[in-house]
C-alpha cells in the first residue's frame, strides 16, 4: 500500500496538473475548516474539491471512445522462424585417379 499510494499520486498529477492542484487544495481547505470549526472555510473547501471532481468527471465523459478494430487471429506466423534451407543440388565431382 505504501508503494502504491504514491506511484498513483505521481501519475494523476502527471496527467492533470491544475485538477489535481484544485482537488488538493479544497481537501486542505475543507480539512482545516472542520478542524478549526471555520464553517466558511469548510464548505469553500468542499465547494472547491466538488466543481474540480464534477469538472474532471464531465471532462471524462466527452471523451468519445477510440472505434474498436476486429481482431484478426493467425494461426501461422507470417514468417517462418528457422531458417530456410538451402537448396539441393548434384554437385559433380571428379572420380579419384
Amino acid at each position: 500500500m505504501n508503494v502504491l499510494l504514491p506511484r498513483f499520486l505521481r501519475s494523476v498529477y502527471r496527467k492533470e496538473p491544475l485538477i489535481s492542484i484544485l482537488i488538493t487544495m479544497g481537501a486542505v481547505d475543507a480539512l482545516i475548516g472542520g478542524l478549526d470549526y471555520s464553517w466558511s472555510l469548510f464548505t469553500f473547501g468542499l465547494a472547491t474539491a466538488g466543481v474540480t471532481f464534477a469538472y474532471r468527471w464531465w471532462r471524462i465523459q466527452q471523451r468519445r471512445p477510440l472505434p474498436e478494430e476486429p481482431v484478426v487471429q493467425h494461426y501461422l506466423p507470417s514468417r517462418s522462424s528457422s531458417p530456410t534451407l538451402p537448396m539441393l543440388s548434384i554437385s559433380k565431382k571428379k572420380p579419384p585417379s
